[in-house]
């Protein structure tokens, strides 16, 4: 069981200086995330906004991995789940990058990786914090994990359609 201390209200894994710096660039970097995916989700596709915005997620992706891998050594095992979680919403938003990048022909594969790893990034944070966040208290945990599945599936779903009637009726 993984020992917690106070810190400003909240229960964090160690008050150690080091604990709390990577906490505060993985905190900041998961809002940017947040906010650009978003944005990025939002934004009209093709050039300007969309990709600019899109190359912020990532990067921020890749800093809220980086420092989420630390801070997991703080409480190694238990937050492994939280790891691969990590993981896969990398290798999404990597996935969707680069395919966009090779000027690969069709949407369908960048709007489904990029996707998977917005889904990936809530999971984790919901996993994580859920159990601390007003009204998700409430819930089981089993629903910090489908969640956002639950409401990002059909999101994608409806993108996918949509991309491919954009598409025909271009055609």
């Amino acid at each position: 069981m993984v020992e917690f201390e106070p810190f400003l209200g909240l229960d964090v894994a160690s008050t150690t200086a080091v604990f709390l710096t990577f906490l505060s660039v993985h905190v900041a970097a998961a809002l940017v995330a947040i906010v650009t995916g978003i944005v990025a989700m939002l934004a009209h596709k093709g050039p300007g906004r969309h990709p600019r915005v899109g190359r912020w997620y990532l990067g921020a992706l890749l800093v809220v991995f980086a420092t989420a891998c630390v801070l997991a050594g703080f409480r190694w095992p238990a937050d492994l789940p939280l790891v691969l979680a990590g993981g896969i919403s990398v290798v999404g938003g990597l996935y969707g990058f680069i395919f966009r990048r090779l000027h690969r022909p069709g949407d369908v594969p960048h709007i489904l990786a990029m996707g998977v790893s917005y889904i990936a990034m809530l999971t984790a944070f919901y996993v994580d914090n859920g159990p601390h966040l007003p009204v998700w208290q409430l819930l089981p945990v089993w629903t910090f994990w489908v969640l956002p599945s639950v409401v990002g599936v059909p999101l994608m779903v409806r993108a996918v359609l949509r991309r491919k009637r954009l598409t025909t009726a271009a055609t």
